[in-house]
């Protein structure tokens, strides 16, 4: 799992049918300290996720697991909102 801050979201009136009344959300990955890092990517959202939350989200094979009772076309899903990280300070 890694963690993301959704920035936006997609809508899309045409899509794979296994997607049909999931949300498409654009979510920046972030290191352990909270930076965002890399190119922002596409995320299906299962948690009911808001725009600036702090998410963890799978990607690869792991992805279309989150899919509820479905198998689809999907690279990154977000399956957790982060309520509070507390990372040790490291020296």
């Amino acid at each position: 799992m890694q963690l993301g801050r959704v920035t936006g979201r997609i809508v899309a009136t045409r899509k794979d049918p296994s997607l049909n009344g999931i949300r498409l959300l654009v979510v920046r990955p972030l290191d352990r300290r909270r930076n965002e890092i890399g190119d922002p990517l596409v995320a299906v959202d299962v948690v009911s996720a808001g725009q600036g939350e702090t998410v963890y989200w799978v990607s690869a094979r792991e992805a279309p697991n989150a899919l509820p009772g479905k198998y689809g076309p999907v690279d990154a899903a977000i399956v957790g909102i982060a309520d509070r990280i507390d990372v040790r300070n490291e020296s």
